[in-house]
């Protein structure tokens, strides 16, 4: 799933988007998993629910992490890819990247999604 993933480095996010034309982030999951034989849901508020879940220190890559604030609930997804770093599609004006998982501070939880 990572190496599935990385192949869209660059690529522009667009909200609501779930091609490699623009991916909102989870657009981007449920394609890579997509690409990959497995179903997942459309959007993070239900794709906190696909798999099962896993702590924070049991992360393997290719698991879904999901962020989260009191007000919206779950709000982002992004793919654990190993070494502490994720890869997601992050907001208007950005691209798909990696950035480090401890930049986050509004980590909620994973899932696993293939054991």
């Amino acid at each position: 799933a990572v190496e599935e993933a990385k192949k869209y480095l660059g690529v522009p996010y667009v909200w609501g988007g779930t091609t490699p034309d623009g991916f909102d982030c989870s657009g981007l999951v449920q394609y890579v998993y997509g690409k990959l034989g497995v179903s997942i849901s459309r959007t993070s508020y239900t794709q906190v629910n696909d798999g099962r879940a896993v702590s924070k220190d049991e992360l393997k890559a290719g698991d879904l992490v999901f962020f989260a604030n009191k007000t919206d609930g779950v709000h982002h997804v992004a793919m654990y890819i190993g070494n502490g770093n994720i890869i997601h599609a992050p907001y208007t004006g950005d691209v798909v990247k990696i950035i480090p998982l401890s930049s986050r501070d509004d980590y909620y939880s994973a899932r696993r999604i293939v054991d």
